[in-house]
């Protein structure tokens, strides 16, 4: 009988419901292959069934007709159901009660084969990707009742397949994915005590979800739970997915005492989780304490990789040390990490806030003679800073290198060179550019006209 993979989802899984036996000439399929209901071109012969890809076995969720259907396959001598196959196909359109009730007929039905001149009498006898299906579909339900995960695993457990760590995973991931949460926390529980606790994998995945959806107090309280109730405790990845959230909030008071837990159980910080705290401070512009951790890591033996650099050299550049940020150019060069793209567009970005355009334009001369290519964040940047600096002639040949690669422009890049056309009396080239960001499609048509009417007006109004 098949195996179904415990990740599978519902609207993927063309299973073939029947298998021919193997007679040399069996008849065509009648039940099973219902006839598509897309209409044939006229001009064209309908083409034959693919028996590698079905028809929809049911069009209806109803039970009393599930049943039938079954009745009249299994009555068919000369070929035989895949169970799994039928289950599944009725769960994607039915309750999961209904689901229950025709495995139940399914189990205590028996199936007649003849072959050669013998009879030989079989009974469908469920394997744990069976179990799955009802487990999956009692899961995925959005309004679906928790009673019913639980019935379907103590009929799991009565049945000889208690549920294991891959059927906990099934259900985490499947109640996770319909906003369950709650309920996927109370079964981890329930799970951890009567049957298995989960794996790594399967805590980590809800500790990330319960990051994104419920306040930190409440993921706090689910990791002592699962601490009390069945010894499972955080790793190096659960304290990863719970410091990244703290510094994405901004919150590095909690950042930091979660380093310090970390050190207690034992773990000692790896250069993602390094990263993870650097990019914090970058958050908040606190570049003196970015540089801090970095020599941290470095006190602590941990190499920095690429990301690291690319990190502290954009918080350095957006908290306005960007001379201190160039500095890491070579150190990074001479460990290894050559600047990319994201290296050389953060110090552009440094630069031009620090109103040193012209710099920047010469950083992209050296990034191109390094054999790196700028890309469209690049050139934005670059086209922002000129034109707060009062460069516009060096902005508009910019642009026209852009038009020429048919780089896209930002919202702020675009309003920005549009207020410095504007403002310098060149209406005629300020339509045209919006004219291109429209063509490129660069911005909606909204955007793009609402920048340039409310440009329009600004400078009507500072010339008279």
């Amino acid at each position: 009988m098949g195996k179904l993979s415990p990740f599978l989802k519902s609207s993927k899984l063309p299973l073939p419901l029947l298998k021919p036996s193997p007679s040399p000439q069996p008849p065509p399929p009648s039940k099973p292959y219902l006839p598509s209901s897309r209409k044939p071109n006229k001009k064209q012969k309908t083409p034959p069934p693919n028996p590698t890809n079905p028809a929809p076995l049911f069009k209806s969720p109803s039970l009393p007709d599930a049943i039938k259907t079954f009745d009249s396959i299994i009555s068919t001598h000369k070929t035989h159901i895949d169970p799994n196959a039928f289950l599944h196909s009725f769960s994607l359109i039915s309750s999961p009660q209904d689901s229950h009730s025709l495995f139940t007929h399914m189990k205590q039905k028996t199936l007649t084969l003849f072959s050669e001149n013998k009879t030989l009498t079989l009974k469908f006898s469920p394997d744990r990707s069976t179990y799955h299906i009802l487990l999956n579909q009692a899961c995925y339900s959005p309004s679906g009742e928790f009673s019913t995960v639980l019935k379907t695993l103590d009929l799991m457990a009565q049945n000889g397949f208690p549920p294991d760590r891959i059927s906990l995973d099934l259900a985490v991931r499947s109640l996770c994915s319909v906003s369950r949460e709650d309920d996927a926390c109370q079964l981890v529980k329930e799970c951890a005590v009567k049957y298995s606790p989960p794996d790594s994998f399967t805590y980590n995945f809800l500790i990330r979800h319960l990051c994104k959806s419920r306040v930190l107090s409440t993921v706090y309280k689910f990791i002592d739970e699962m601490r009390d109730l069945a010894n499972v405790t955080p790793d190096l990845v659960t304290f990863t997915i719970l410091i990244d959230n703290v510094c994405n909030s901004k919150n590095l008071r909690e950042a930091t005492r979660l380093l310090g837990a970390l050190s207690d159980a034992g773990f000692k910080p790896d250069c993602f989780l390094y990263n993870t705290i650097m990019k914090g401070y970058c958050i908040l512009d606190r570049g003196s304490e970015a540089l801090g951790v970095f020599k941290k890591m470095k006190e602590e033996g941990v190499e920095p990789d690429l990301v690291t650099f690319n990190t502290l050299i954009f918080g350095l550049s957006k908290a306005g040390m960007v001379e201190k940020a160039r500095e890491f150019l070579s150190v990074m060069v001479e460990m290894g990490h050559f600047p990319d793209t994201i290296t050389y567009t953060s110090l552009m970005n440094g630069l031009c806030r620090k109103g040193k355009a012209l710099d920047a334009v010469g950083l992209l001369e050296e990034m191109e003679e390094r054999g790196c290519s700028p890309n469209s964040c690049t050139y934005n940047t670059l086209l922002h800073g000129l034109c707060k600096a009062r460069r516009l002639p060096r902005a508009l040949k910019l642009y026209e290198v852009m038009k020429s690669e048919e780089m896209k422009l930002d919202a702020a890049s675009y309003a920005t060179f549009v207020r410095t056309l504007c403002r310098d009396d060149r209406i005629a080239e300020a339509y045209e550019v919006f004219d291109y960001a429209l063509e490129s499609k660069s911005l909606t048509d909204v955007t793009a006209y609402s920048a340039l009417e409310s440009t329009l007006k600004w400078a009507k109004k500072i010339k008279g």
